[in-house]
C-alpha cells in the first residue's frame, strides 16, 4: 500500500522513528520514556512538529544549512523538472545543470577554474586529501605527503575528515587514524596563547609555520583551514592571521585549502568566508548551503593549475584523478544549486546578512553587557557565537551543562539555537546562532529575547 506522506499520522511516524531510526549525535535512552523530536513541515524561518508547537530556527536547520529559508518553491520545482527530465549520469560524462552550475559558481569566485561534485562536505574534504596525496606523488616523489589542520577546526565526519579535525571529543574512540595529518595550535584570540599582545594574528600564524618547520617544509603538501571556525567555538580570525598564512603558504610551496562548508553561499556576508580576508587559496570545498539542503551536493574547487597536474602526461596511466563519487552525478544537487544561487543574488541576501549580521552582533553585545557569564561575543554574518565563561577574569569555561539547559529553556520559548556539541574536554561553551539568510530584525530579536529570558532564569548574576 502506498503512503501519502502529506496525509501520512504523525503520531505513527513518532512511534516509528523512535523504534526504528538512529538520530545523528543523540543519545537515545531518554526515548525509553519520552518520543523523539520530528520536524514535519517549515516555511521561511519557522518549522513545526509533529506534536504542532512552532520554533523559529536559529541555526538553519540544526547545522547551518537552510540558508534561503523553508518552503523554496522555486528550488522544489527547479529539482522535480530536472529530475523527471535526467535524474542520474556517473559524473564521468556531463549532464547540463552541474554545467551551468559550474560556470555560475567560478563567477564567484576568481582565481579558480574547476569544480569536482560529490555530496557531502566530507566527502569533499576527503576528494581534497586526496589530490594533494597524488600530487604529492607525482611531483615529488611522494613526500610532500603531510596535511596540516588546526586546532578546534572541524572537516568531517569520515575517518580521514576526523583525522584532519582538532576537537577531541568528536575524535574519541574512532582511532586509530589516517596518518600524515599534523595538528597546530588555534587563533581563538579569546583564548590567547602568548597573553594580551598587540600582534595576536601575526604570532598565532607562525605557531603554524613552526609545526611546518619541525615536520620539515618538504614534506607538507597541504593545509586545511576554516575561514571561520564552526563547530569549535565560532572563532573569526584575528587581524594579520590570513595574511600571514598565506605568506607562509608560498614561502614553503605548500597548497592552502579552504574549507567553506559552513561559511560558503552567503552565511557571513560575502559569497565565501574567505573573500573577507583577501586569501588566494588553490583548492575551496564547500556543501551545506550550496543548495540550502534541497538536495545532496558538494563541490572541490580547484584552481587551474592544480587540475592541469592531473592531465601533464597522457600516456601515465595512474596520472589522472581517479576518484569517484556516485552521486556526485545526480543531477538535483545542482540543479537545486542553481536555484538557490539566483534567490540569494534576487534578494539581496548577502547584502542581508551583512546586514543583519551586524545587528545581531550589537544585540548580543547588549546581552553581554548585562550577563557576566557571557565573557566574548564573536562572529560574520549571519554566523555568531556567544561563548559562556564561569569568571571574565580567568575566562574559565562554564560547565558543558550550562549551555544545554540554555538551549532547552530557548526551546521551550520556541526558538531552536545551537551550542558546541562534545567536541572538546573543555570548551563545550559556546552558544551558535545561524539563522537564514532571510532572518528580519524581528526574527533576531525574538533570538535574542529568547536568550535574555533564559540568561535571567539560569544565570541571573552569573
Amino acid at each position: 500500500m502506498s503512503i501519502e506522506l502529506n496525509d501520512f499520522d504523525s503520531s505513527r511516524a513518532v512511534a516509528s522513528d523512535r523504534k526504528h531510526v538512529w538520530h545523528h549525535i543523540t543519545q537515545h535512552k531518554p526515548y525509553e520514556q519520552n518520543d523523539p523530536m520530528v520536524i514535519v513541515e517549515g516555511q521561511g524561518m519557522r518549522v513545526r512538529d509533529a506534536k504542532g508547537n512552532e520554533y523559529l530556527d536559529a541555526v538553519s536547520g540544526g547545522v547551518w544549512t537552510v540558508n534561503v529559508g523553508y518552503g523554496r518553491e522555486k528550488i522544489a520545482d527547479a529539482v522535480r523538472e530536472q529530475l523527471v527530465k535526467m535524474n542520474y549520469f556517473a559524473q564521468s560524462a556531463g549532464n547540463i545543470p552541474a554545467a551551468l552550475f559550474a560556470e555560475k559558481l567560478i563567477e564567484k569566485m576568481p582565481g579558480l577554474s574547476r569544480v569536482y561534485y560529490s555530496n557531502s562536505g566530507s566527502e569533499a574534504n576527503e576528494k581534497a586529501f586526496k589530490i594533494v596525496r597524488q600530487i604529492s606523488q607525482k611531483k615529488y616523489g611522494g613526500k610532500k605527503y603531510k596535511i596540516l589542520f588546526r586546532e578546534r577546526d572541524y572537516h568531517g565526519t569520515t575517518i580521514t575528515a576526523l583525522s584532519a579535525t582538532g576537537q577531541f571529543e568528536r575524535k574519541n574512540q574512532y582511532g586509530p587514524f589516517t596518518p600524515g595529518f599534523v595538528e597546530f595550535p588555534h587563533c581563538c584570540e579569546y583564548r590567547s596563547q602568548f597573553g594580551e599582545v598587540r600582534d595576536y594574528g601575526e604570532r598565532a600564524a607562525l605557531e603554524m609555520e613552526k609545526v611546518i618547520l619541525t615536520e620539515g617544509p618538504d614534506t607538507i603538501g597541504a593545509v586545511c583551514l576554516e575561514p571561520i571556525t564552526a563547530g569549535g567555538g565560532v572563532i573569526t580570525p584575528p587581524v594579520g592571521y590570513w595574511e600571514k598564512i598565506q605568506e607562509i603558504c608560498k614561502k614553503y610551496d605548500i597548497l592552502l585549502h579552504i574549507d567553506e562548508v559552513v561559511c560558503g553561499l552567503g552565511r557571513t556576508g560575502t559569497w565565501f568566508g574567505y573573500q573577507h580576508y583577501g586569501i588566494k587559496p588553490d583548492i575551496v570545498t564547500m556543501a551545506k548551503g550550496v543548495a540550502s539542503g534541497y538536495a545532496a551536493i558538494s563541490c572541490t574547487v580547484t584552481t587551474e593549475e592544480v587540475f592541469e597536474a592531473f592531465k601533464d602526461d597522457p600516456s601515465d596511466r595512474m596520472g589522472y584523478f581517479r576518484d569517484i563519487s556516485t552521486f556526485g552525478g545526480c543531477t538535483a544537487g545542482p540543479a537545486a544549486a542553481l536555484a538557490n544561487m539566483e534567490i540569494i543574488e534576487e534578494e539581496g541576501l548577502l547584502e542581508n546578512a551583512a546586514q543583519m549580521g551586524e545587528y545581531l552582533l550589537g544585540r548580543l553585545r547588549q546581552l553581554q553587557d548585562k550577563y557576566q557569564v557571557i565573557g566574548d561575543v564573536r562572529g560574520k554574518g549571519l554566523f555568531c557565537g556567544l561563548e559562556l565563561v564561569q569568571d571574565r577574569e580567568t575566562r574559565e569555561p562554564v560547565e558543558e551543562s550550562l549551555p544545554i539547559a540554555i538551549a532547552a529553556d530557548c526551546m521551550k520559548q520556541g526558538v531552536i539555537i545551537g551550542r558546541t556539541n562534545r567536541s572538546f574536554e573543555k570548551f563545550n561553551n559556546t552558544l551558535c546562532l545561524s539563522p537564514a539568510l532571510i532572518a528580519t530584525q524581528d526574527d533576531i530579536d525574538q533570538i535574542v529575547d529568547a536568550l535574555d529570558n533564559a540568561f535571567a532564569r539560569l544565570a541571573p548574576n552569573a
